[in-house]
This record gives structure tokens, C-alpha cells and sequence, in this order.
């Protein structure tokens, strides 16, 4: 598969995954607030594939990115 088209797919996976537990279970990983992010980068993301998306989505919401990842939930 192309790059580009792995990267949207995944852009459009981590728009639409919800959180498994926790404060914020059930809730969309950009609807969660950016402190549960900074308090997870302290404190240590999960491993495997959820933590790695905890980890760009703190980047995401870090760099004022979070409107495109709303946009493409959209799709």
C-alpha cells in the first residue's frame, strides 16, 4: 500500500478511536482535554499501538493541529 494512503488511513483511524478506559473512556482521543495528555507524557503512555496513538495525538493537540484531525473525522 502507498504511503500517503497508510497515512490518511491512520489519520482517519486515530480521528475516530475512543478512549478504552480511564477519566475519559468512550470519549474520542481529540475530544480529550490537552492536560490528560501533558499528565500522560509525565507520567508514561501505555505501550502498543493505543499508547502510540495517545503520543501523536499530544503532539497533534501540542502543535494547534487538533482542526485537521477534526476534519478528517468528518469523513
Amino acid at each position: 500500500m502507498d504511503s500517503k494512503l497508510e497515512d490518511r488511513a491512520y489519520l482517519l483511524k486515530l480521528s475516530k478511536t475512543k478512549m478504552p478506559f480511564g477519566k475519559y473512556k468512550d470519549k474520542l482521543l481529540v475530544d480529550i482535554p490537552e492536560a490528560y495528555y501533558v499528565w500522560f507524557s509525565k507520567k508514561g503512555f501505555p505501550k502498543g499501538e493505543l499508547g502510540e496513538m495517545l503520543r501523536l495525538m499530544f503532539e497533534i493537540k501540542m502543535n494547534g493541529l487538533e482542526p485537521i484531525i477534526r476534519k478528517i473525522s468528518k469523513m
